[in-house]
């Protein structure tokens, strides 16, 4: 029940609070983590495909190990001095594990920005993606939000909720340190094909049933806020393995389906078109105020999860000799 209650408050803090501006965030240091070892395993492994296969390997296990161990450590000691001090330093560590309300608050930002002006909103997206931003129109503005808000329910919410309540904030932060080594190793460039390969293809598996998950409470979330859960279950069926990566396709074919508009397609990355798969069918034009039904997509999908996988640990719990 400990851990229950500890993903229970760090929700409500996040959903309260979101990331605390003056305390240290735990994937700052995990971030840094990551450079650093980089940086030495570069100097030890020759620049071929094997050996940087290899360090990849390593880098992958240094961090994820340190990621797991020190916060374990740390709340097993922080327990034995006093019950409640571990509690509130997991309940602390879970807040700043989940990001829905960061995310929320991208997608708001990026509504406001629009709002404004086409180049407020160039600016804004600039923030929140990797592809090119300078030419984007409008509409490329608002699918890059709505593609941002909806992909990253899994990688802000549900797989961290996943993570943590089968075994607490170590387990939590280990998540965050695979997502993490994806965010920045995880690229199929010159200097990280190799070298990031192996973070890329734990990201994938990690992330593999919260995705579909988070796409199962997107779809019902959508019949809740009254859009359409049945188109955006037929998109879902049709357009999910279109994307490169097995999970990124789940959130955005459900989103397309449930607001009745076309995302994805291809994009501008580092001044080279990339051709990329499109989810749903193009039945009206996107406007800014989908950016804001993402949200409370979002946020209903969010919910759900958490009261599901809250039930289904409490209830295996409970059946447990």
């Amino acid at each position: 029940m400990t851990i229950t209650f500890a993903v229970l408050l760090g929700f409500a803090l996040d959903w309260l609070l979101g990331d605390p501006k003056k305390l240290p965030h735990p994937v700052c240091a995990v971030g840094k983590l990551i450079s650093t070892t980089e940086k030495v395993l570069r100097r030890i492994f020759p620049a071929t495909p094997a050996a940087l296969t290899f360090a990849g390997i390593l880098l992958w296990l240094i961090t994820c190990g340190v990621s797991f161990s020190v916060p374990f450590f740390v709340l097993r000691w922080l327990r034995g001095v006093n019950f409640w001090l571990g509690f509130a330093a997991e309940t602390l560590l879970c807040w700043l594990i989940f990001a829905r309300k960061s995310l929320a608050d991208a997608g708001y930002h990026v509504y406001g920005a629009v709002k404004q002006s086409l180049e407020e909103g160039r600016k804004a997206i600039a923030w929140y993606v990797g592809r090119d931003t300078a030419e984007l129109t409008e509409e490329g503005v608002i699918k890059a939000a709505v593609e941002t808000v909806a992909e990253n329910l899994t990688d802000g919410v549900v797989s961290p909720l996943m993570f943590m309540l089968i075994g607490g904030a170590p387990l939590g932060m280990l998540y965050k340190a695979v997502n993490t080594l994806d965010s920045m190793v995880g690229y199929h460039n010159d200097k990280y094909e190799y070298l990031g390969k192996f973070s890329a293809k734990m990201d994938d598996i990690f992330n593999f049933i919260p995705a579909r998950l988070s796409a199962l409470c997107m779809i019902a979330g959508a019949g809740m806020l009254r859009l359409d859960n049945r188109n955006a279950l037929r998109i879902y069926r049709r357009d999910r393995n279109k994307h490169k990566s097995p999970n990124a396709g789940q959130t955005e074919s459900v989103c397309a389906g449930a607001l009745h508009i076309q995302l994805g397609g291809d994009a501008s990355y580092f001044g080279k078109i990339v051709k990329k798969a499109a989810f749903g069918d193009p039945m009206r034009r996107v406007d800014r105020t989908d950016i804001l039904a993402t949200v409370d997509l979002m946020t209903a999908a969010s919910v759900l999860a958490l009261v599901l996988c809250c039930a289904v640990r409490l209830i295996v719990q409970n059946s447990l000799p």
